[in-house]
């Protein structure tokens, strides 16, 4: 993107009677440094051409992220950055932290693309100034942005968008926007997902002389879903400021289809959620030299499990979250070149349920953040340190105990010729993790002793921007970094002196080094014709060193391939376009003892997606059809959970406007 200033110029009245020659207005490129930390980015345009069917499918085409999908539609999807651990992952849904203070798990799966503007993926935080506390708190930060109201024509906009495809795959949507006034605009949006999450399924046993010991197809069971989404917001444009209010809520009814292992083919668990929140938030321009900005939310999660074996063990449980979230954050401008922020939160969980000698959690946690902004041509330099108090209390036994802790964050980007798209940058952060409510306090398992989880990181990084609209290559951008990330204190379960009970320790120590590279290129042969070219590569190193006597010590962490890439490839013909993509993971192990029985191998998938749009009337319709898993890879993400072979889906999208 090229960006361009201009010179103010002031006009006094004019004298129509009179000539005047006016000052000569001059247009210059101006050079903005890329992001001072890593960070990769989808629009909503790439992301309904990308052939996704949620949020979590499309992150799997960003550099350095491990994906844990068990399988089909509904299947429980979550994911780390950098091997750091899911729950090192901070997930914000416009700006407000999405909790999850009893397993600290987001699943990406409910989150559908429909509704969404824009997918950000950071390494470490965002540098902006004006910033809630707990922006700074996670190791690595996924950024989800809702599509605000935009209008081309008119002051209503209504898009409508059906989805079929293969497993009994039936998805509608439909997402409402109306400008009411200049300042007020609303949208609202819901969306219905049904899959019977039956597919076919490769079963394959191979005994070590090389005897085939069975091989078979199979059907996947209990992989079905029903599910609704429904949202709705109300935007305001204030003098130098602005406001938003949304209400959203997800249900669904799914069943988890299980492993496949020991001659066990089929599982009759089911689980029911029902996540809700309410949240706002309020930014302004108080004084020329001072933003405020104020957040807040209330969340309700509801979640039942159910596993009707008798013969292992009937479970019929009910989990009920709650959070309240207040922030306030500010920005102070000392001078052009200095920028001072200072933001304080709050947030109250609690936790119930119906699971026998529950102990009722409650947590208080304080966040308290200070940052220091220097911007100069060349160089961009920003130190934060961020407080975390934390106080907690339960109805049974005893509570984990009261924790203050201070991380601190180090962010340098230097620019060494200002005519040039060239940066190089640099951080370090120390981010820590709270246990959660199921480390401490789950039943005959949770450690209410247990250590938050410390985590130190390392980057240096470069990138590199060309923009020449109007050649063949149009653009070219490059972004590589080298990492190194300690954790400490990590959680893990350990058998107890009972064989069928575990407990939560402080055992694990993971050192991880790696490289992610990133580059993209955009042709433009003629008007009609387009291409784009984007791939990324992973390489982590990532070592469990916690115990020096173990035969396994310095093994590959479980689920953390040693080379990883993504490629995408667009070609565009007036108003039309075909997209490939390829996912590669190479091999892994399902735990630190890298031997041969923990061996998960390699593999990839390439699909495609052909679409066109046209408008007819006040109607602007978009159809395409995609194939995944083009060539029925038989393959794995986690070990015993076999994922879909070839399947399909069609999307028909009508937009109307006036």
């Amino acid at each position: 993107m090229t960006y361009v200033h201009a010179q103010q110029v002031v006009f006094a009245p004019f004298d129509t009677t009179k000539i005047y020659e006016l000052n000569e207005i001059e247009f210059t490129q101006s050079y903005k440094r890329a992001p001072a930390v890593p960070v990769q980015s989808m629009d909503s345009e790439v992301l309904t051409k990308l052939n996704t069917q949620s949020v979590a499918d499309a992150i799997r085409f960003f550099s350095g992220v491990q994906l844990k999908d068990f399988g089909g539609v509904g299947g429980i999807k979550t994911i780390n950055i950098r091997s750091m651990g899911t729950q090192q992952m901070g997930v914000f849904y416009d700006g407000i932290q999405l909790g999850n203070a009893q397993n600290g798990q987001i699943d990406l799966g409910r989150f559908s693309i429909d509704n969404l503007q824009e997918i950000q993926l950071y390494n470490g935080h965002k540098t902006d100034i004006l910033q809630a506390a707990k922006d700074y708190g996670a190791a690595g930060t996924i950024y989800l942005t809702s599509k605000h109201p935009e209008f081309t024509r008119g002051k209503t906009k209504i898009t409508g968008t059906l989805k079929a495809g293969s497993f009994g795959l039936a998805n509608p949507a439909v997402l409402w926007q109306q400008k009411w006034t200049d300042s007020i605009a609303t949208s609202v949006s819901a969306e219905y997902t049904y899959a019977t999450g039956r597919y076919h399924f490769r079963n394959y046993k191979q005994a070590p002389d090389g005897t085939v010991l069975y091989d078979t197809t199979m059907v996947r069971e209990n992989a079905d879903i029903n599910a609704v989404r429904a949202e709705a917001a109300v935007f305001g444009k204030l003098h130098k400021g602005s406001w938003k209010a949304q209400v959203y809520n997800y249900y669904s009814n799914r069943g988890l289809p299980g492993y496949v292992a020991r001659n066990v083919y089929e599982h009759h668990q089911r689980q029911w959620d029902n996540n809700f929140f309410l949240q706002g938030s309020y930014q302004q321009k108080v004084l020329s030299f001072y933003e405020l900005m104020v957040k807040a939310k209330y969340a309700y999660d509801y979640t039942r499990y159910l596993n009707p074996d008798t013969v292992t063990r009937y479970i019929d449980n009910t989990y009920q979250q709650q959070e309240a979230y207040l922030s306030v954050a500010n920005a102070f401008t000392v001078y052009r070149w200095w920028k001072l922020g200072l933001s304080a939160d709050f947030q109250w969980n609690y936790l119930a349920s119906d699971v026998a000698g529950f102990v009722f959690p409650t947590r208080y946690t304080g966040y308290l953040s200070a940052v220091t902004d220097f911007n100069w041509d060349y160089v961009k330099l920003q130190a934060s340190v961020l407080g975390t108090f934390v106080h907690e209390q339960v109805e049974k036994g005893v509570a984990s105990a009261p924790r203050s802790v201070f991380t601190p964050a180090v962010v340098l980007a230097v620019r060494p010729m200002l005519d040039q798209l060239f940066d190089i940058r640099a951080f370090y952060k120390r981010a820590f993790r709270m246990p959660t409510f199921n480390d401490l306090y789950y039943t005959f398992i949770g450690n209410a002793s247990l250590q938050p989880e410390m985590a130190d990181q390392v980057d240096v990084g470069v990138t590199y921007r060309y923009q020449h609209p109007g050649d063949v290559l149009e653009s070219v951008g490059v972004q590589a970094d080298a990492y190194y990330n300690f954790v400490a204190n990590k959680i893990v379960s350990v058998p107890a002196s009972n064989p069928f009970r575990w407990q939560m320790m402080n055992l694990g120590k993971v050192q991880i080094i790696g490289t992610d590279v990133t580059f993209d290129m955009g042709f433009r042969f003629d008007d009609n014709w387009l291409m784009g070219l984007k791939g990324t590569y992973t390489y982590t190193q990532a070592q469990d060193v916690s115990n020096p006597n173990s035969p396994y010590y310095g093994g590959q962490i479980a689920y953390t391939p040693w080379h990883s890439a993504s490629a995408l490839l667009q070609l565009g013909y007036k108003g039309w376009h075909l997209h490939y993509s390829f996912i590669y993971t190479g091999e892994r192990y399902e735990q630190s003892a890298n031997i041969p029985v923990n061996y998960v191998e390699p593999w990839f998938t390439h699909d495609v997606s052909l679409g066109t749009q046209f408008n007819y009337k006040k109607c602007d319709f978009y159809v395409s059809v995609d194939v995944n898993n083009l060539l029925n890879q038989q393959y794995e993400v986690v070990r015993n959970y076999p994922m879909p072979g070839i399947n399909g889906k069609v999307t028909l999208k009508i937009t109307y406007q006036e």
